[in-house]
């Protein structure tokens, strides 16, 4: 039986919240985000929202990320003065929480259990 392979952009949504997502700024979200569908072949989805918050006198955008993947989803939430920057911090903070989520069972695996741990 022949295997379908899903293209990357396939698993990628994105959504802007009172900001236009213009083709540039979708292009440099879809190649920043295809880095941890690279890093991780088993994410099922990836999600990011752009919010822009213009509260206070300030100018704001939030950027969120959710993550799909088998066990718990992975939830990021970073905040900056630039759509850019922001979409940045939000893809690094992502790809440290993967690298985590994957050096968690070595861990676990290489550090011998807390009762063979001197018992006196």
């Amino acid at each position: 039986m022949p295997t379908t392979k899903t293209s990357p952009a396939s698993k990628l949504l994105f959504r802007g919240i009172h900001v236009t997502l213009t083709p540039a700024l979708r292009t440099a979200l879809e190649r920043k985000a295809e880095r941890l569908l690279r890093h991780e072949p088993r994410i099922v989805r990836i999600r990011i929202d752009l919010d822009h918050d213009r509260t206070h006198g300030q100018e704001t955008f939030i950027a969120k990320g959710h993550i799909e993947i088998g066990g718990p989803d992975l939830l990021a939430s970073v905040s900056a003065d630039d759509a850019y920057k922001a979409a940045d911090l939000l893809i690094d903070k992502l790809d440290r929480l993967l690298s985590k989520r994957a050096d968690a069972p070595r861990a676990r695996r290489n550090n011998p259990a807390r009762e063979n741990a001197v018992d006196e």
